[in-house]
């Protein structure tokens, strides 16, 4: 039978995990974090009400069948005034909603017309932002806030939660009840990968899915974010969050480049210490892929490689 697979986080990581799996026999479902606050996405939910579709977008692109030309379409961002910064595909998703009377309607009619090879789920139809609680007591709101800090960002994150609450979305918790295998994509910790998890109904899903739990790891750390984090410290976070211990964690073995790694210091970024005897001690197998990591000038999840690691892995697991 094909292996049911779904994807869970946003941003620039499932996109890149979503890329390199749509090349296999695979059933693909995509759950998207709908916490998004900053740029073209933030401006439509503050100007028009409507729910950030920026992380949707890029899941509907990596997972189209049309044609290069639709996908960079989609992609497109205005460079002049007065639509300087604004997406072609939010604007069309926004045009749906107002055309059709729905996100729900829109995004089903964006679906198809891109021609998608699976799923792409929103996590919520509630509208949220994803607050912070720095170690000195202060909370920082919303998912821009925390991913550009104003605040002290060598201030550690000590909480994070929804304000307000949301409800899973019924689709996505039949999603993860009917999985083969969960994905973690890699991606910004707290604004990318647990806003997810703490929408309310998905630990309770995570923890009685009989679904594997793997989670790709993040090449480096994020300042303001997981500055001195280990995989383990990851590992733990999504366990305080997401009621569940991975299964498995894919990790990049592979060196990363001096050049790149000096360019990152500028940013106080560094790459992620794989802490194994940790890793073990908290059950969790330890998948180390030669390498998964793009040749380019960013430090990023190479879609190719990533995809085949995984399938390789699931291989392993069924």
């Amino acid at each position: 039978m094909t292996p049911r697979v779904t994807v869970i986080g946003g941003g620039t990581g499932s996109f890149n995990v979503l890329l390199g799996l749509r090349e296999h026999d695979l059933q693909l479902r995509s759950i998207v974090s709908m916490m998004d606050s900053g740029g073209d996405s933030g401006r439509l939910r503050d100007e028009f009400g409507m729910l950030p579709p920026g992380d949707v977008r890029r899941c509907l692109i990596a997972l189209s069948e049309e044609s290069q030309l639709m996908r960079e379409l989609f992609s497109h961002r205005f460079s002049e005034p007065p639509l300087a910064g604004r997406s072609f595909g939010n604007l069309f998703l926004l045009a749906l909603t107002e055309f059709l009377g729905s996100e729900r309607a829109s995004l089903d009619a964006i679906s198809k017309i891109l021609k998608i090879r699976g799923q792409v789920i929103p996590v919520t139809w509630d509208s949220s932002h994803i607050c912070a609680e720095l170690a000195d007591g202060t909370v920082v709101t919303g998912e821009a806030n925390i991913d550009v800090p104003k605040h002290d960002a060598s201030l550690p994150i000590t909480n994070v939660y929804l304000d307000p609450p949301a409800q899973a979305n019924e689709e996505a918790l039949a999603a993860l009840a009917d999985s083969d295998f969960v994905v973690l994509a890699p991606g910004d910790l707290y604004t990318s990968t647990i806003p997810n998890l703490i929408v309310e109904g998905v630990p309770e899903a995570l923890a009685k899915t009989s679904a594997t739990l793997i989670y790709v790891l993040n090449l480096m750390t994020k300042y303001g974010e997981t500055q001195g984090y280990a995989a383990s410290h990851h590992i733990d976070r999504i366990h305080r969050y997401g009621g569940r211990v991975p299964d498995a964690v894919l990790v990049h073995e592979g060196k990363i480049p001096k050049d790149l790694l000096k360019r990152y210091e500028s940013e106080r970024t560094h790459q992620v210490h794989v802490d194994r005897e940790a890793l073990t001690q908290l059950g969790v197998k330890l998948v180390e892929s030669a390498d998964v990591m793009s040749a380019n000038s960013y430090v990023r999840h190479d879609p190719a490689r990533v995809g085949q690691a995984l399938m390789s892995l699931f291989a392993t697991l069924t």
